[in-house]
């Protein structure tokens, strides 16, 4: 026969493991609408430096400037650039970019180009020093809520890696997102810069909502409007100058944006993860409440069948 205190014993395990994952829902939840009012709150720098390339851009052919952040090399060593999270509990997360990270690796090793690791994230650090891998640097323990500084301070560490010749190109691996409940890893190149995507218009936000008494996701595109300066318009300094001056703001503002998407996929897949564990808690709250109703009445019949049968016995 089961053990009732067992059972009951159990059934009150579920229970304060279910309030602990539902507090982790809403505290993920918090974080992902503070993660939705940063990237808000950076927009306005981003388009009025947006406004100010594409001015440049009509003043000179990019393609023909030297510029360093723009000259074309022969790749021989890659910098891979991967964004991961510090904590688990966020479904498969980190395992997903950690696979598309290996993945490009072994495509440049087939292809006979050297690599090296810029990580970003605990999980990163632990898993590919484990193994050995080429780092050339780590930063773990970054807030959770991504910082222009933060953002500042790896891009300072990509352009001393580039501008060096150390690696001869560097690609973004991080996590775009995509809803609550998919994300995707991509892989961009970060340096050298791409004249033709210093004047992409299109810009997408997310908004959390909810729904029904659900969390939902909406994205929608934002379209900045770009105009050119005035023809007249004279500049102090030589545009080139200028340009090369911005195009460094124009890196650290991209990996911002890359951190805050890869931070608000780590918080929707832990929001999701803490929701089907709760789920799953009252699932089996359920099985066992039927189990220990079954093993109850069980109880009571027994006793119930030895009353009866001292009694006859008498």
């Amino acid at each position: 026969m089961p053990n009732l205190k067992g059972i009951r014993d159990r059934i009150q395990s579920v229970k304060n493991t279910k309030k602990i994952t539902e507090a982790m829902r809403l505290v993920a939840a918090a974080k992902v609408r503070r993660a939705q009012e940063q990237v808000t709150s950076t927009r306005p720098f981003a388009n009025t430096l947006l406004q100010v390339l594409y001015s440049l851009k009509s003043r000179l052919r990019l393609e023909e400037a030297d510029l360093p952040l723009l000259k074309q090399r022969e790749v021989k060593c890659v910098g891979l650039l991967v964004i991961t999270g510090d904590r688990g509990l966020c479904g498969g997360y980190n395992a997903n970019i950690i696979r598309k990270a290996e993945q490009r690796a072994k495509e440049l090793a087939a292809a006979g180009i050297n690599y090296k690791f810029v990580l970003v994230g605990r999980k990163a650090v632990q898993y590919f020093q484990n193994r050995q891998a080429p780092v050339a640097k780590t930063y773990a323990g970054l807030e959770q809520i991504p910082s222009a500084a933060e953002a500042s301070d790896i891009a300072d560490e990509l352009l001393s890696l580039f501008l060096s010749e150390e690696v001869d190109k560097i690609e973004l691996i991080y996590t775009r997102f995509v809803s609550l409940i998919s994300s995707q890893p991509v892989v961009q190149t970060l340096l050298p810069l791409v004249p033709e995507a210093l004047t992409n218009p299109d810009d997408e936000t997310f908004n959390l909502i909810t729904r029904g008494g659900k969390f939902q996701v909406e994205r929608e595109k934002v379209a900045t409007e770009v105009k050119e300066l005035p023809a007249d318009m004279i500049f102090e300094q030589d545009p080139k100058d200028i340009l090369n001056a911005l195009l460094p703001l124009y890196l650290s503002n991209q990996l911002l944006r890359a951190l805050q998407e890869g931070a608000a996929s780590e918080l929707a897949a832990r929001m999701t993860a803490m929701n089907n564990a709760s789920d799953n808690a009252s699932d089996l709250m359920k099985t066992l409440t039927l189990s220990y109703n079954k093993a109850r009445q069980a109880a009571i019949t027994q006793e119930l069948s030895e009353v009866v049968a001292g009694a006859n016995a008498l």
